[in-house]
């Protein structure tokens, strides 16, 4: 069984979302590029950075392109080879996805995955929303040997998926970490928790007002106009651990 203390997660682009993460306590970071198409492996500068400076646990995506979530073979050793780079610049953790083409999760690539990342933690991500049944495919993760899954429970958003995400966590029962991740905000982090108990991934983007002023210049890059501010990330760590001890007070 798995402890069951709620985590909050920080989804992160660059070194300065890291350190405000830090700051305002989140408990891990995913890194990754190009949010903009659902994130990609990020440079190995920048991940021996943000381990370096953050403090922070770092868990890397490892996603070789935007698309779908069926690699090529070539796509699969690129991501065997990303996956070594960040365990040797010291991340404590991966984040993939691979499904097969009827739809389920590539148990058997993903399990070679997760024994090449040891002693990484590895987290299957929302390829998992993508799945043709979130319930086998839940049972499919756990069997891969993944500790955590990133869903919003088959849904756009975790509002709208929250009676799913909270059957995924009583069917996990413990074998499996759950987090929620895809538009958490304080009050659908607060109507979920109230459900269940349950991780919560959140990249907390605000817009960047300086940055959105200087669009203007040809070689703006559209990424940089958003800014994490360690407030927000502290008041969905308040957030999380009230409801955590809201819930242990009733049991």
């Amino acid at each position: 069984m798995l402890d069951k203390k709620p985590e909050l997660e920080v989804c992160i682009e660059s070194l300065a979302a890291g350190l405000a993460a830090s700051v305002g306590g989140a408990d891990r970071v995913e890194l990754c590029t190009a949010l903009s198409v659902g994130g990609l492996t990020p440079s190995h500068g920048l991940i021996a950075t943000v381990v370096e400076q953050t403090g922070l646990p770092v868990h890397v995506l490892v996603r070789p392109r935007a698309g779908g979530f069926v690699y090529s073979n070539g796509e699969f050793r690129i991501m065997l080879r990303d996956l070594e780079h960040a365990r040797s610049m010291g991340a404590k953790g991966c984040v993939i996805g691979l499904l097969d083409r009827e739809g389920r999760v590539d148990v058997e690539r993903t399990r070679e995955l997760v024994q090449q990342a040891a002693p990484m933690e590895v987290t299957f991500h929302r390829a998992f929303d993508r799945s043709r049944d979130l319930a086998e495919s839940l049972e499919q993760v756990i069997d891969a040997g993944c500790v955590r899954v990133l869903t919003s429970g088959g849904q756009q958003t975790v509002g709208q998926g929250a009676e799913m995400l909270a059957a995924l966590v009583r069917q996990a029962a413990g074998r499996v970490r759950i987090a929620a991740g895809g538009g958490v905000t304080l009050a659908s982090a607060a109507a979920l928790l109230a459900l269940t108990s349950i991780d919560l991934h959140a990249s907390l983007r605000r817009p960047s007002i300086a940055a959105v002023a200087d669009n203007k210049d040809p070689l703006w890059d559209p990424e940089s106009r958003w800014t994490i501010d360690p407030a927000d990330v502290r008041a969905m760590v308040d957030l999380l651990r009230k409801a955590s001890a809201g819930r242990q007070k009733h049991q």
